[in-house]
């Protein structure tokens, strides 16, 4: 598709040919982009597409193997961020890098080349983020604040420096549909004062609403530019994936009223385990067979601690806290609740979900060795390795996870098909309850439907699913009700036809703190 005349002046910043390579691997191959000056520019594709190496090419933290960068007309090499930023390239991550027990104005200090004075970074922090609507306390400490705020001081922290091309990767991901608002107007202030900005997100109604243009990649390569504003988000969809990406679909959950409860959580109170822990309070949610139960909320608000205690992560000094298919398992690890018929998929892939240096069916031996002992471990304990190679081998075929080898280490895998694949692992065992944390958290539209899909699949197949998730979109494709997380309670859930956007988003932002008063869940189905 053709560029769209954006009016712009002249092109702030045009990437020529630009190829990185990893072993055998052309992570970007021959990449073209233009960013003009004053338009918002959207930067799309499906994981593993080439979108994070792109950027940190740009930002100084990888240098490019072939091609040029032209800023304002005039051809540069970035070697590191410093020089990125000197440049007039600031840039905002999906993953924080603040420290917690530093205040604001201190975490923007370590950014800054200079020797100024903290009180004068303070106030010009203070003015500054007022002035654009993202109001901020330079003096409260990062580990008091929520995520939303924490975003706001890297916002501050990259316009402090003065960039003329801001890249913003998932900047939404953690914020309310309030706060998302917010960060849109200011982005089209600044785009009014003449600021670029290069924003990758893999919500497309998002980049319909805010961009100017898009560039799509697809395995490393540029397949199509576009004006976003006249496509709709399964055109887009199509352009990243190469193929219509399905719809997901949910059938209405019959019986619900009369199914048993597989999952039962009953006053649950955890103190925090850290000086920024969220402590959990009378958290208490019953999940049935064939029921998708949402838990919306922002991040940082008990979801870990939550997931902890319910994974058995943290054991509970009473047994019938946590009841998995009427069977109190408080007392018991990870392992015990599994054996109960549990699946836990934590938010973190590498580190929690997967060991990074083993293989894919190493990490598939890891986590159900208990469960599939009989399978898996022959007599005397000897290992099955066939067992284990075909298991992994149907998970990778059912969930679609593409990777380089038959059996690659877990971290050769984008964080896409990690994902996919454990996902798969989880649901191959055809599990009664399922917990999942993030299910789709920086992963492209086509994984996205076809891990959404499968946890509706096993719900309606008879298993109890909790779904902890910071997408709302998400949470009303899949849930038949959604709760609220919010400072370490939970509201009752709300029955999936009687929940809007500004109702969760309020309960999301402690506008209704504690547990609301709704209808109960069995007579309003």
């Amino acid at each position: 598709m053709k560029d769209t005349d954006t009016g712009a002046e002249r092109n702030l910043l045009e990437v020529r040919g630009l190829t990185k390579i990893f072993g055998s691997l052309r992570a970007c191959d021959a990449v073209d982009l233009t960013i003009a000056k004053g338009e918002i520019h959207a930067l799309l594709g499906e994981n593993g597409a080439g979108k994070s190496t792109l950027v940190k090419m740009l930002f100084g933290t990888l240098e490019p193997a072939a091609g040029e960068i032209l800023w304002d007309g005039e051809p540069v090499r970035i070697a590191s961020p410093g020089e990125a930023r000197a440049l007039g390239i600031g840039m905002v991550f999906q993953h924080f890098s603040l420290f917690e027990a530093l205040t604001a104005a201190e975490n923007i200090a370590l950014s800054l080349d200079s020797d100024t004075p903290i009180s004068t970074i303070a106030a010009k922090a203070k003015a500054l983020s007022y002035s654009y609507g993202l109001p901020l306390d330079p003096y409260s400490l990062v580990g008091d604040l929520s995520v939303g705020e924490r975003q706001r001081i890297e916002i501050i922290r990259c316009l402090l420096q003065q960039p003329e091309l801001i890249i913003l990767d998932e900047p939404t991901s953690v914020l309310t549909p309030q706060e998302a608002d917010k960060l849109f107007e200011t982005l089209e202030r600044l785009r009014g004062e003449g600021k670029s900005i290069l924003y990758i997100s893999h919500r497309l109604e998002e980049v319909k609403r805010l961009c100017d243009r898009a560039t799509v990649l697809r395995h490393g390569k540029v397949v199509g530019h576009c004006d976003p504003r006249k496509e709709t988000a399964a055109s887009l969809a199509r352009m990243m994936v190469g193929s219509d990406v399905h719809a997901v679909v949910r059938d209405p959950a019959e019986g619900l009223a009369s199914a048993e409860p597989l999952l039962e959580v009953t006053k649950l109170n955890r103190k925090p385990a850290t000086p920024f822990s969220i402590p959990l309070r009378d958290i208490s949610v019953s999940v049935r067979a064939g029921e998708v139960i949402g838990i919306a909320g922002v991040a940082g608000n008990g979801q870990g601690e939550f997931f902890e205690a319910i994974s058995g992560e943290v054991t509970q000094d009473e047994a019938d806290t946590v009841r998995i298919r009427g069977n109190g398992v408080g007392r018991l690890g990870i392992s015990g609740r599994r054996m109960q018929g549990a699946a836990f998929v934590p938010e973190e892939r590498l580190g929690h979900g997967a060991a990074p240096a083993m293989r894919l069916s190493e990490n598939l031996l890891l986590s159900r060795h208990k469960t599939d002992g009989k399978v898996f471990l022959g007599v005397a304990n000897i290992l099955r390795f066939p067992a284990v190679a075909s298991a992994a081998k149907r998970i990778n075929e059912i969930m679609d996870v593409r990777k380089s080898a038959p059996d690659p280490a877990a971290s050769a895998l984008s964080g896409g098909n990690l994902q996919k694949f454990i996902i798969g692992r989880e649901l191959d065992r055809r599990p009664a309850v399922v917990v999942v944390n993030q299910p789709t958290w920086g992963v492209d539209a086509g994984a996205a439907a076809r891990i959404r899909q499968s946890l509706i699949e096993l719900a309606r197949s008879g298993s109890a699913v909790l779904v902890i998730s910071q997408d709302l979109d998400e949470l009303f494709e899949i849930s038949d009700a959604i709760a609220v997380m919010h400072n370490g309670e939970l509201s009752d859930p709300i029955p999936i036809a009687e929940a809007t956007r500004e109702r969760l988003g309020l309960l999301m932002g402690g506008a209704e703190p504690g547990h609301q008063a709704h209808e109960p869940l069995e007579a309003a189905r």
